[in-house]
């Protein structure tokens, strides 16, 4: 180890730990339990940014969404108790969704651990179910130490976020110790060349072979490799849950997206597939139709599972060859493989791909907004890096099934399903990559949930387009609920604000939309006020889905309660 042995506190060690790691950026809600720490994070002040953020789940969303963005583990830091519970919902995220992260937790002073002391919480227990580790540092001694595996940690294998709790006392101790000689590097892991040989000669074989990307671990050549790959050897693609971004959904061999809403046409492709290559996906709930789109443990077709957390092969689904490799190592080899014979299946590529753009077509719905028409505009008319960011709710299904992702990183979105992302994601996206449009999605619910982080792009300039689906009540849960309990609507309707006039007071853009035809000068004016802007669509509660309406549901569950 080599740098600074002068003796410093340890918030001040552990600032320089983290300016050597390269963290540009920590998203935080100051605490007084960490404030020497934010006093040697001054010291870095011209080379790593502190947004102060209004909630700690707008915080650590923000963090997750950095880590989506640029591969390096997003920070965060809140104060302890109250702080660190608040900032769980970003930390549970970046768990399910595989995403560095790294949560610094402000926590009591040594002496009065064990007593329960003024919000004090043991981390290891609270957060040892949604993180690849949580420790808590108690000699300032071992900082550098502790920082550099929690950056190998929280990028290695499957990739997920570290907690790290840092006792009041222990950061303002003042040590002498040698800081840590180079930052972290993501390790290789490459499939075995023999893995790649039976990969081979199994598609040499397969007549109707189907191929689903996503999860973590990729960049813009991986996602160039594996197109090269599934061209070479006549592949449709789908992409899982809120992964849209790895693969260019214009390009002729993409089938859509194996998610929330999967087009039946899909799933049947899926299920007659004879070889189904996953190539990083977890294979969880959403992607699997509620593992039902595979049959549990034994799939009916040969299953080739990819992923660079060796724990995900076989955890669910029995695989035929099981390679543990991260996305570009694979997508490399893959895309260097002989090009099979692949005219048996240009039939099988087209009527997949014509499946994929006959779904994109705006259905009609109920209502003077169609919130499809919309999506599609926008994808005619953004440009081809616009980040797009959806958190949950019946609202983000018109987003995933109308937009086309054309570019790696342009979809921000919680495979978790977590209520609250879009706003602090899109905040975060911006503030990221300036240069870039960033257009924010959001339900009436979902926006509510974190959207005081308006203050945080107006503080910190992060023009975003925000666009908030105003239908007065929860649809995903209003769906269920009258599919399962027609006409028993109960605390699902919601009372909302004037979300135009709320983006004025915080000196925003803000403007209604009521009429289809009227978005685009609306959108247009809001992007030429270059400031962040909030456009509201008031949509018909009616307009459910693309292809339901909120009556059609009720129908549906009138007609099942009849038969019962």
């Amino acid at each position: 180890m080599t740098g600074s042995t002068k003796a410093r506190t340890g918030g001040q060690i552990l600032a320089d730990q983290l300016a050597i790691q390269g963290a540009d950026t920590v998203f935080c809600v100051p605490g007084e339990s960490y404030l020497d720490l934010i006093d040697g994070l001054y010291n870095h002040a011209n080379s790593i940014r502190m947004i102060n953020t209004r909630h700690e789940g707008g915080a650590a969303n923000m963090a997750e969404a950095y880590g989506k963005l640029t591969g390096r583990p997003g920070i965060c830091m809140v104060t302890r108790g109250p702080g660190a519970t608040n900032a769980s919902i970003g930390l549970h995220t970046a768990f399910q969704d595989s995403t560095p992260m790294i949560l610094f937790v402000g926590q009591v002073g040594r002496t009065d651990i064990d007593r329960e002391a003024f919000q004090e919480m043991d981390y290891r227990r609270v957060f040892g179910e949604m993180s690849k580790w949580v420790a808590e540092i108690d000699d300032a001694r071992r900082i550098p130490e502790y920082i550099s595996r929690a950056f190998h940690t929280a990028m290695s294998g499957r990739p997920g976020p570290v907690v790290l709790a840092l006792p009041e006392d222990m950061l303002t101790d003042m040590v002498e110790v040698a800081d840590i000689a180079h930052p972290a590097k993501t390790p290789s892991i490459a499939p075995a060349a023999a893995d790649m040989t039976v990969l081979e000669e199994k598609l040499a074989t397969a007549e109707r072979p189907f191929m689903i990307v996503g999860g973590a671990t990729w960049n813009a050549t991986a996602v160039r490799d594996i197109e090269t790959f599934a061209e070479n050897h006549g592949i449709p693609v789908g992409a899982s849950l809120r992964s849209q971004d790895c693969f260019d959904n214009r390009h002729p061999n993409y089938a859509g997206d194996v998610g929330i809403g999967l087009n039946p046409k899909l799933a049947a492709r899926i299920k007659d597939s004879d070889l189904l290559l996953v190539v990083g996906p977890r294979l969880g709930e959403m992607t699997t139709q509620g593992y039902t789109l595979i049959e549990v443990p034994n799939p009916a077709m040969t299953l080739v599972h990819v992923h660079p957390g060796v724990g995900e092969l076989g955890r669910v689904y029995l695989p035929d060859l099981a390679i543990n490799a991260r996305m570009p190592e694979f997508a490399a080899a893959a895309s260097a493989m002989a090009p099979s014979k692949t005219a048996g299946r240009q039939d099988w590529v087209k009527s997949a791909h014509a499946d994929y753009l006959a779904r994109i077509k705006p259905t009609e719905v109920p209502g003077p907004v169609n919130l499809g028409k919309i999506v599609a505009y926008l994808n005619e008319t953004l440009p081809e890096d616009a980040i797009i960011t959806a958190g949950a709710g019946n609202y983000a299904v018109w987003a995933h099934r109308f937009f086309q992702h054309k570019k790696y990183r342009t979809q921000l979105a919680p495979t978790s399903g977590a209520m609250g992302y879009s706003v602090p994601a899109a905040i975060s996206a911006k503030l990221t990559e300036p240069e870039r449009t960033v257009v924010s999605f959001n339900g009436d619910g979902c926006f509510m949930m974190l959207g005081q982080e308006l203050a945080t792009a107006m503080q910190f300039n992060a023009p975003v387009m925000f666009i908030i689906v105003n239908n007065g009540m929860l649809g995903t849960i209003r769906m269920h609920q009258e599919r399962t309990y027609p006409s028993r609507v109960h605390a699902t309707g919601l009372a909302n604000p004037d979300f135009a006039a709320l983006a004025r007071a915080y000196g925003a853009f803000g403007e209604k939309v009521t009429r289809t035809e009227d978005f685009a000068a609306v959108f247009a004016a809001a992007e030429a006020s270059g400031t962040a802007a909030v456009i509201e669509l008031i949509v018909d509660p009616e307009a459910l889905t693309p292809e339901q309406s909120l009556s059609a549901a009720r129908s549906q569950g009138q007609a099942s309660e009849s038969q019962q």
